[in-house]
């Protein structure tokens, strides 16, 4: 029977490419196949490092099929690497699903191994004079059933939230911080690590008629860090 093979955990750039581990390069070089959430996208970076592997497409819309085709190449003795577009795959990112099937598959011989790296989360966090010693992060918010819960939830925790928010909800975000938490102190973190990175703070309020104004701020990925009165 064949040693089964390893699932790295491979965190690529969240815009800039540079931002890539040396491990990082020599781990996408070395495994049979890696795992894109878009072959495009990852084959850019791919191109950028002159690393030459073989791609295969996993998603949130991924089949059954895909998944159990993953698992027998594991099963093979095959080595993987799972990266999302961009970022550290798993943090709200649907591989989690691949990596817990693994983990239900083959137990305690499972191999899973992280290769740590970009992450837009602890990007924001870092450069935000926020404290992280205690935090709750949200992910990204439901578009419609629960979001106005989450929002209330938000106005009555003691707690930092950090959440990832999308150029087409950024103001009805702010719109609803507004209405629920007036007096937090929010923290945007817009286009991390990219030409027009941006760091926008104060109250709800303030912030909505600053994007509202400059409408062409309203572009881009953003994380949004609210913390309590």
């Amino acid at each position: 029977m064949n040693e089964i093979g390893t699932l790295y955990i491979v965190a690529t750039p969240i815009g800039n490419l540079e931002d890539m581990t040396f491990r990082a390069v020599r781990i996408l070089g070395e495994v049979d196949y890696v795992l894109c959430e878009d072959t495009r996208t990852t084959q850019n970076l791919l191109d950028k490092y002159n690393i030459k592997a073989k791609t295969m497409s996993y998603h949130a819309h991924s089949s059954g099929g895909k998944e159990s085709a993953i698992i027998n190449l594991i099963k093979n003795g095959n080595n993987l690497a799972l990266v999302s577009d961009a970022g550290t795959p798993c943090i709200s990112d649907p591989g989690v699903l691949l990596v817990s099937n693994i983990y239900k598959e083959f137990g305690s011989e499972a191999k899973v191994v992280p290769i740590p790296g970009a992450s837009a989360l602890v990007s924001a966090l870092s450069a935000s004079g926020v404290s992280s010693a205690e935090f709750t992060f949200l992910g990204f918010l439901p578009h419609k059933k629960g979001r106005e819960t989450l929002f209330k939830k938000i106005s009555q925790g003691n707690t930092v939230y950090v959440f990832y928010e999308s150029t087409h909800r950024i103001l009805k975000t702010l719109d609803s911080l507004d209405k629920y938490c007036p007096n937090f102190k929010v923290t945007i973190a817009r286009e991390l690590t990219k030409q027009f990175e941006q760091f926008v703070k104060g109250k709800p309020k303030e912030i909505l008629d600053y994007f509202t104004v400059n409408s062409d701020k309203q572009r881009g990925e953003f994380v949004v860090i609210v913390e309590p009165e």
